[in-house]
Parts: C-alpha cells; sequence; structure tokens
C-alpha cells in the first residue's frame, strides 16, 4: 500500500496512517497489514473471503429490476417512503444507497445527507430539519445518515448533553409512530463493520486521490473512541428496535454482500405490484437480522 504525502490542502490525509503504525493495538494493525485484499479480517464474520464478483453482478442485476418495478409502484400508487441508512463509519452506507438509486429517477428516489445544523437548527426541535426532507405521495427518501445521530456521534463526541439524548428517546417512538400512522413507510438499516475492515478502508481513501474527500475529522477522532461507538451503538438499537420500526442490522465486511442485502430488506418492506419474490430470495440469516446480530 503506497502511503500518501500530506499536503496543507488536505490536512487529514496522512493521520490514518499515522495511527496504524503508532496508536493501534498491536492485534489490529496485524490484521490489517497481514490481511490480503479480498480476504475477510474478522475472524467472526461467516464468510472468509468476498462474494464472487461475478456472482454478485448477477444478484444486483436482479434485484435492480425489482427495484424499478418498486418505484414504478411507488409512483403510481402515491406511497412514501422513508430508508435510514446508519451505520459506523465507512461501512458501506454511500456504496449501498449509490447502488439503491443506480437506475431510479433522482427526483422519484432522491438522497438526504444534511450537514452539520445550522445555529438556527441546532436551537429548533430536534426533528424539525429532519421532518422537512420526509417524501410526497410518490417518493422515497434515502437518509444516509439521520436523526440517530443523537444517540450515536453525538454521545461519542459530546456535541449533546444526557438531558437532550434523553429526550430524543423519549420522543423518538412516537415520532416514528406518527410516520407510519401518517402512512410512510419506515424502513431503518444499520450497516457494521469489523474494527480492522474500518481501518483498511479508510486506508484506502487516504491513499486514493478520488477519495480523500470522503475523511473528515470526526473519523479520524474516532479511530480512538471504538469501544465508546460500541456501547453508544448497543444502547441507541436497544433503544430504538420496535415492532412498529425495526432495525435490520446487516453485517457489512464484505460490501457486495452487504448491499444485496440493503437492496433485499427494501424491497421486502415495499409490498408493490408484480414484485417476484423468487427474484429477491432470503435473507442471508449469517449477516441479516436484528440487533442481535452486531460484534464488536
Amino acid at each position: 500500500m503506497t502511503r500518501p504525502a500530506p499536503i496543507a490542502e488536505l490536512p487529514l490525509v496522512g493521520r490514518i496512517s499515522d495511527y496504524l503504525d503508532h496508536d493501534a493495538p498491536d492485534a489490529l494493525r496485524r490484521a490489517v497489514t497481514e490481511g490480503t485484499r479480498r480476504e475477510i479480517l474478522d475472524t467472526s464474520f461467516p464468510y472468509q473471503r468476498m462474494m464472487d464478483k461475478a456472482e454478485y453482478e448477477t444478484a444486483m442485476e436482479r434485484l435492480q429490476l425489482q427495484l424499478v418495478r418498486m418505484m414504478h409502484d411507488v409512483i403510481a400508487t402515491k406511497k412514501r417512503v422513508v430508508v435510514l441508512f446508519e451505520g459506523r463509519d465507512a461501512a458501506g452506507k454511500g456504496g449501498a444507497i449509490d447502488r439503491v438509486r443506480a437506475n431510479l429517477n433522482p427526483r422519484s428516489a432522491y438522497v438526504v445527507a444534511l450537514p452539520k445544523p445550522t445555529e438556527r437548527e441546532a436551537g429548533q426541535w430536534y426533528f424539525q430539519r429532519y421532518v422537512d426532507w420526509l417524501p410526497g405521495p410518490g417518493e422515497m427518501a434515502l437518509f444516509d445518515r439521520s436523526w440517530y445521530n443523537r444517540g450515536v456521534v453525538e454521545r461519542v463526541f459530546g456535541f449533546s448533553t444526557d438531558a437532550q439524548r434523553e429526550a430524543f428517546f423519549r420522543q423518538l417512538p412516537d415520532f416514528e409512530q406518527m410516520l407510519v400512522d401518517d402512512g410512510i413507510i419506515l424502513v431503518k438499516l444499520w450497516l457494521n463493520v469489523g474494527r480492522a475492515e474500518q481501518l483498511r478502508r479508510f486506508l484506502d481513501r487516504e491513499c486514493d486521490p478520488l477519495k480523500q474527500w470522503k475523511l473528515s475529522s470526526i473519523d479520524v477522532d474516532g479511530l480512538a473512541k471504538w469501544d465508546d461507538y460500541t456501547r453508544a451503538i448497543r444502547d441507541t438499537l436497544a433503544r430504538s428496535h420496535s415492532p412498529i420500526a425495526p432495525w435490520t442490522v446487516i453485517r457489512a465486511d464484505d460490501k457486495r454482500r452487504a448491499r444485496i442485502e440493503a437492496i433485499r430488506a427494501i424491497l421486502q418492506a415495499v409490498d408493490f405490484a408484480h414484485r417476484d419474490l423468487a427474484a429477491i430470495g432470503a435473507p442471508d440469516a449469517a449477516i441479516v437480522g436484528g440487533p442481535e446480530m452486531l460484534r464488536g
């Protein structure tokens, strides 16, 4: 792996490599430096190697055809669909969203990726700025992170108080209940990735000039906060997994398998005309389930 040279315009470049060399636990460093490209680094993952590319492309083509059928029906019947893509940093949320949208009209299937709240937004009701992006009839909103920032990132980095988070968790069930009662189909996906794979993906970003923009101070500073993230994630999913708004947790150390399972979960959640359940297939129970699928 070629190490990048930090440049003034990209001050974070080089800090991932520095963490690997100087601060990463020895076992983590060995896993990252000794693993091959197609090898799954997490020994607890049920597969040793990435899904075969040809098999992946065949499955993806079949599922994307079902997505096109689904969106035709969503538009025709004026359904409203909200899909939350949550997960650890570098878990593959953006790549999964790209595969969902690949053949869909962006006016009907759009991405919501909100920046840091403005001073005005920070003083509003917490859910308010997310409400502004909910879909209208015939639309699907794909949230690249969502209101669950309050339960995880804000807790880990101290961006919100304990009182603010407790208010969030008190209001959360009623908020999601209102969405569902109003007819919105709510799909909540959590992509989980092992620590070694996360670090490997950060290193890939650091070395690729086309991906360096993805690095953020949260990514870099979060490397040493793995256990803090784990506690925040487990607590958040335990307090927000319910029959009305359940989580689908996907172990995402293999991006190909994770993308397939993310699309499959959406297709199973939305009833639509000409849906082919045989083509969609059943979830891979080895890597898909509820909060019990969390590792690390």
